[in-house]
């Protein structure tokens, strides 16, 4: 949803135009992700308007710019927070230095572990377009890998979902179709892996996201195959990073161990330890990932209270009620209140605040209270 920046009418104080939502956004493809790049954060919000203001537009006027109103609402900005920029940290280390790398080494990945409506994907989404948008500025926005007489797109980062029944031929096929490679209907396992890792080099792909790794339950064959693809690669000189829910209780650490020294997971290549029980040689397969974890707020400090509330403003600050109060989330019982109801979890505080601003809008009470109605905010 995208409002027209130059319109006169936002100028003016009067309700600007927008865009209703068009398809959602395909992250999965090389045009999603690059749509994704380009126009993150573009969204404009509701102009602020007083009640008498409102009121004057008359009646067509007022829906639009309750219709705006609702749009802001459900887009709210992605706000960093103390977990989400510890999360972003690591990744712009681990992301650049992997890219600046000349060595044919393995580059160490990463894992992004949480719960659900933590924003785990957009956080990582977010750090790994402002790579793309920092390498591409880097080499003025040419490919510094393309093959003289090819047109690859230039693609620095691709994102994938592991599928739903992960195996390696189908996660092959997930990357594939990330970069519109043709699939052949009879294609080996090794033609494809050999496809991934030509179009990985030939799009100057530097950093590969997997999203929902969990789906790998690791007790059929075909998910330990799968992971052995993953180990493999990490080979192909990309940065890779798993994102997955709950991923210490998973299984999927079971196949490797905790390396104290450095505080990485290693994952060991299960058939050549099988095969020859040379730990020599199985540490060529080792493949090292950071586990980092994206936490939800916690309200046992002054330090972490602190955040909720700094977290708590910059919601506030991006809504359109007309009769809200000054710090009318950060002050009196809301903080606790809003920390009770959602346990600190991201997602679902802005979408218990959506829900809250809808019923405000349509009552017409216009600002939200900490009592409770049912199962939602009370609107008074």
């Amino acid at each position: 949803m995208h409002e027209v920046v130059d319109d006169p009418a936002a100028q003016e104080g009067r309700p600007a135009s927008f865009t209703l939502p068009g398809a959602p956004i395909d992250r999965e493809t090389i045009q999603g992700w690059q749509h994704f790049r380009l126009t993150r954060g573009s969204f404009v919000p509701a102009p602020r308007l007083d009640l008498a203001a409102h009121r004057a537009q008359g009646p067509r006027g007022q829906a639009l710019h309750d219709l705006h109103r609702a749009a802001t609402h459900a887009n709210l900005r992605l706000q960093e927070t103390p977990m989400s920029l510890k999360v972003t940290t690591i990744m712009r280390s681990r992301i650049q230095s992997n890219a600046l790398k000349t060595k044919p080494t393995t580059r160490a990945g990463l894992m992004i572990n949480g719960g659900g409506y933590q924003g785990k994907t957009e956080t990582v989404c977010e750090a790994a377009a402002a790579f793309e948008d920092f390498w591409r500025l880097l080499h003025q926005q040419l490919n510094p890998d393309a093959i003289l007489g090819t047109r690859d797109l230039w693609a620095p980062v691709a994102y994938v979902q592991t599928p739903v029944t992960a195996t390696p031929k189908s996660l092959c096929e997930a990357i594939l179709s990330f970069y519109g490679h043709p699939l052949g209907y009879r294609a080996t396992l090794p033609q494809l892996i050999r496809s991934v890792r030509d179009s990985l080099r030939d799009h100057g792909t530097r950093v590969l996201i997997i999203d929902d790794i969990t789906r790998l339950k690791m007790h059929r064959e075909a998910d330990q195959d799968t992971l052995d693809l993953l180990r493999s690669l990490m080979s192909m000189q990309v940065t890779l990073i798993l994102i997955g829910v709950g991923i210490r209780t998973s299984g999927l650490l079971g196949e490797g161990r905790h390396d104290l020294r450095t505080g990485q997971w290693v994952f060991t290549g299960r058939r050549h330890t099988k095969k020859n029980g040379n730990d020599e040689a199985a540490t060529q397969t080792q493949r090292r990932f950071d586990l980092i974890d994206l936490d939800p707020f916690d309200y046992s400090t002054p330090e972490t209270i602190n955040a909720w509330l700094a977290h708590l403003a910059g919601i506030e600050d991006q809504l359109r009620l007309f009769r809200a109060p000054p710090s009318m989330l950060t002050t009196g019982k809301m903080p606790e209140y809003l920390f009770a109801r959602t346990a600190g979890i991201v997602g679902l505080l802005e979408r218990l605040i959506e829900d809250g601003c809808t019923a405000a809008i349509g009552t017409g009470r216009e600002l939200l209270d900490v009592h409770v109605q049912g199962d939602g905010v009370r609107v008074i």
